[in-house]
């Protein structure tokens, strides 16, 4: 479904698509780079407006989202798209495909709302595919999600622009930031990309109050270097030490399937180099039969939520958001 976008400049005969960081000049009758933008005789169109790829209702778990509502369900959509080139995108297919290649269904944002409802879900999430890559359908649709007692929840590179930030922050609750590396080579080379920009937006997320957790993949002599870890570290650590951090562990995959899965022992090593940096909570994702993904006390260790892949199966936290043992408020929204 196409619609008008909300953020483009008109220059001397071209566009200037403002909805992320790429900021692309399009010329009439050409799309951006993300191939979701179009120049229309001088009109910018949205052209994924409404068109889910991929939809299911997940346990918030899988966001990751581990200190936001723990337990609850969340109505996943996804559309098609995205800003970056990453070689080992999970979900290529929709990611780096047009709308053309795959089969989409139109949902307006009143019915993704009921269907949410239905569910019994206490969110709705925009992920698979980048979200600012139909930024006017989940800005519509947050803006219905907030009449209707709904979360939001964006699972984002952190690539959009500073503009649809601040248009999307006040309807946005929560948003799990795929934070790739701590370098700009790192983000130049395989995303297509500059770092800065997402680590702003990190920071201007959590200034405005949305509940951030951040998820970082460590990928073996990519950037799994004592040196980004602790860069990353210490970024997440002077942004805020509440915030839940997630390492997860690579498997080759798309067309990185030469590279060899992240030793286990990498990612110890980075959840330990993380909490003597003072973060407080710190995951490791990826690894069946760890116990890397339950929340423990960080003051006295007491195990406060234990899950098993994506199911809660104990929570000790209830309404309270207090360590039972020791009295330590827990970060956590519920």
């Amino acid at each position: 479904m196409k619609r008008e976008a909300m953020l483009y400049e008109k220059l001397d005969g071209v566009l200037n698509c403002q909805v992320c960081n790429k900021r692309c000049v399009i010329f009439n009758g050409k799309t951006g780079f993300c191939n979701m933008r179009r120049n229309e005789e001088g009109v910018m169109y949205s052209l994924n407006y409404a068109a889910v790829s991929s939809m299911a209702v997940d346990p918030i778990e899988k966001k990751p989202l581990f200190h936001f509502y723990p337990g609850s369900l969340s109505f996943s959509l996804g559309s098609v798209g995205c800003n970056f080139r990453c070689p080992y995108c999970q979900n290529w297919s929709i990611s780096q495909a047009s709308l053309e290649e795959i089969g989409v269904r139109d949902i307006l944002p009143e019915e993704a709302i009921t269907m949410a409802r239905a569910n019994h879900c206490k969110s709705i999430s925009w992920t698979y595919n980048e979200p600012t890559m139909w930024f006017e359908y989940t800005y519509d649709s947050a803006k219905l999600a907030q009449k209707n007692d709904l979360k939001t929840v964006y699972v984002t590179n952190g690539y959009m622009s500073s503009e649809s930030l601040d248009i999307i922050a006040p309807y946005l609750d929560a948003a799990n930031v795929d934070l790739k590396g701590m370098s700009d080579k790192f983000y130049t080379e395989l995303c297509q990309a500059h770092l800065d920009p997402v680590l702003e937006n990190i920071q201007t997320m959590h200034d405005e109050g949305i509940h951030v957790e951040i998820t970082n993949l460590v990928i073996p002599g990519y950037n799994d270097s004592v040196e980004d870890l602790q860069a990353l570290v210490k970024f997440v650590a002077e942004v805020d030490v509440n915030i839940p951090l997630h390492f997860t562990r690579f498997y080759p995959h798309y067309q990185m399937s030469d590279v060899q899965p992240t030793p286990v022992g990498t990612l110890d090593k980075a959840q330990k180099m993380a909490k003597e940096a003072g973060i407080r909570y710190v995951y490791v994702g990826n690894v069946p039969g760890s116990n890397g993904e339950n929340t423990h006390c960080p003051d006295c260790g007491e195990l406060l939520i234990e899950r098993n892949g994506f199911t809660v199966e104990s929570d000790k936290l209830k309404k309270e958001k207090e360590c039972p043992s020791c009295g330590t408020k827990i970060h956590i929204v519920s």
